[in-house]
């Protein structure tokens, strides 16, 4: 089965225009299907339209209706949450992204890809306020991550569901479950897909986005790759502040024998000890947090690996996201 998950916030204007192109979009389809919708706190008639279109088709359409305004992130996870499908494809509720592509998209999943990214190639934003800050913080995203996407911003896309398992989405991370993906080793592809101008409403978003945007990319490559070691990341900025108070040291001392300048005529010696005591703090912070990792790990019983299929004579068996002894 097939879920699209679609999370909605005030676009009230779009839910019939949008439930139709979906259905028509859907309707026939090979496989399975159905559409999960997540009102996100909507302050206006966006739930009260998106529950006639779910009486109208109750066996394809399902409302997930969350108390208040959690973000685009929480709603979908949500959705993510409520879904039953193999297949999960996420997309906007704005009418902005062509339903038509979501066959496309499963069918190069069918390909063997276990992620498939859409590019808005083509895109109906404002140049100056979206497009470029866009573009920007997707070349930022890509060198940070080692993972080169054109529009880690285009919610259309499609997952394999056990990509998303064991990872829980936060902030603004829904734009970087490719890069998660990858990381875990999942095979990532991208495909240019339509993009329309917005007809109802205005855009929720702003340049504010980007610095949140790139402090959650910060966050995703500490999880995923320090999670089981995270003394690298504290040892490293220890070992940095160590380095400065040496320096700092040995220029005091250059100072003190070649210029005589006494110590106290400079602020080297608080730039040393203040050094010396972050790195000390730093060490110490990476101690427990290896303890912490530690005592997750053995008490929920989880491995610090996955693996994806076990290979016998008789046959391939599934894996169950734990190691084999």
């Amino acid at each position: 089965m097939i879920s699209v998950v679609i999370p909605m916030y005030n676009e009230a204007e779009s839910v019939a225009a949008l439930c139709g192109q979906v259905n028509d979009a859907l309707a026939t389809a090979p496989w399975s299907w159905e559409v999960v919708f997540v009102n996100d706190g909507s302050s206006d008639a966006t739930v009260e339209k998106l529950t006639e279109q779910v009486r109208r088709f109750p066996d394809r359409f399902l409302l997930v209706d969350l108390q208040r305004n959690f973000g685009q992130t929480a709603a979908l996870m949500a959705g993510i949450d409520h879904a039953r499908g193999d297949i999960i494809v996420p997309m906007d509720g704005d009418l902005q992204n062509d339903p038509k592509d979501i066959a496309r998209l499963v069918a190069k999943i069918g390909e063997g890809f276990d992620v498939v990214s859409g590019w808005r190639r083509n895109r109906q934003d404002a140049s100056l306020r979206r497009v470029l800050p866009s573009r920007i913080a997707n070349k930022l995203i890509s060198v940070i991550s080692g993972v080169h996407l054109h529009d880690y911003g285009c919610s259309l896309k499609a997952y394999r569901r056990d990509v998303l398992v064991g990872f829980r989405l936060y902030g603004e991370m829904h734009r970087f479950v490719p890069i998660f993906a990858r990381w875990q080793g999942a095979r990532i592809t991208e495909m240019v897909v339509d993009h329309h101008p917005r007809q109802f409403g205005t855009s929720k978003y702003g340049l504010e986005r980007i610095f949140k945007v790139l402090l959650d990319l910060l966050l995703v490559k500490f999880l995923t790759q320090y999670e089981t070691k995270p003394i690298y990341v504290f040892g490293g900025v220890g070992a940095m502040f160590f380095g400065l108070s040496g320096i700092a040291t040995i220029y005091a001392f250059f100072l003190k024998f070649f210029n005589h300048i006494s110590f106290i005529q400079t602020p080297l010696p608080l730039m040393v000890m203040f050094g010396t005591m972050t790195g000390i703090m730093c060490i110490l912070l990476g101690l427990i947090a290896e303890v912490l990792v530690r005592i997750y790990f053995e008490s929920q019983g989880k491995t610090q690996y996955t693996v994806r299929k076990v290979v016998r004579q008789n046959g391939d068996a599934p894996a169950d996201g734990k190691g084999a002894a």
